[in-house]
């Protein structure tokens, strides 16, 4: 038996991923390998580096620092030259990779304790790309390049953008890589019409988040294996570009798993509730 987690994107919902995580961990479920698209490709890789309990604090610290400012910087002449096609984006990278770089260094995806994979999209023809070796920041960067808003990155030669876009919900990845039982790590769940955000670009996202949730279905019924979908909390009016509450993201992930996990007397065996957004 292989046993993958795959983490969802979600911009700043991605931080209730650590409590998933955590609560896996102390349940004694522990993956064999492990599947990150956008922001949760940084849960991933960040777990994967150090499957512990002091690596979950110290990726729980990541998440208390960091900003809005720290991964959607407003520049108003980045926003103009994007908008006239002088630029591939409306923000800049560039806030994002420092705050990687601090965090993670010139680490490389292949020198993990736990196999990690980040999946991004090739621009050029919209298909999935795996990202299993090389510079961890750049694949991160990669896998959560929204389209619009900021630009592709090219590596080895494959201009890639954010994950979401080919797969958010990469199963059939890990099935690729050898998984045989997977836990999806959400980062929504349902939620009414008081969840709607408002902004623009906050309204763009979540337009796009019914899209991929289309998609994630399509990809959950296409499994071959045994699939566990956790039920991730529902956040009334969240917006994945406010990073001002991080912590109690955090914490309701935590008790929406060790929820999940005390009703399944056999957690490998019996499925849990499929909630993707």
């Amino acid at each position: 038996m292989t046993i993958s987690f795959v983490l969802a994107g979600g911009g700043s919902l991605a931080a209730t991923q650590v409590g998933m995580l955590r609560a896996l961990f102390e349940a004694g479920i522990k993956p064999d390998l492990l599947v990150g698209t956008s922001a949760g490709g940084i849960n991933a890789f960040c777990f994967a580096q150090h499957p512990t309990g002091r690596g979950l604090d110290r990726l729980q610290r990541l998440w208390s620092r960091m900003r809005r400012k720290d991964v959607f910087p407003l520049d108003p002449v980045q926003f103009v030259t994007g908008l006239t096609g002088f630029r591939d984006g409306l923000v800049s990278a560039d806030r994002l990779r420092a705050f990687l770089d601090r965090h993670l260094g010139g680490a490389r995806l292949e020198d993990t304790e736990i196999p990690a994979h980040i999946v991004a999209t090739d621009l050029a023809d919209g298909q999935p790309v795996v990202l299993s070796r090389g510079s961890a920041v750049d694949a991160l960067i990669a896998s959560s390049a929204l389209p619009g808003v900021f630009p592709p990155l090219v590596v080895d030669g494959r201009p890639l953008v954010d994950g979401g876009v080919s797969v958010d919900v990469p199963v059939l990845q890990a099935e690729d890589l050898g998984s045989t039982v997977t836990y999806v790590l959400p980062t929504v769940g349902q939620s009414g019409p008081a969840a709607v955000p408002r902004g623009a670009i906050p309204v763009l996202l979540h337009a796009f988040s019914h899209l991929f949730g289309r998609a994630a279905a399509s990809e959950l019924a296409a499994t071959r294996h045994r699939v566990h979908v956790l039920p991730a909390p529902t956040h009334a009016g969240a917006n994945p570009f406010d990073f001002s509450a991080t912590d109690e993201l955090i914490e309701e992930g935590y008790h929406a798993t060790t929820a999940a996990l005390a009703v399944a007397a056999e957690p490998v065996a019996i499925p849990l509730p499929r909630l993707i957004a």
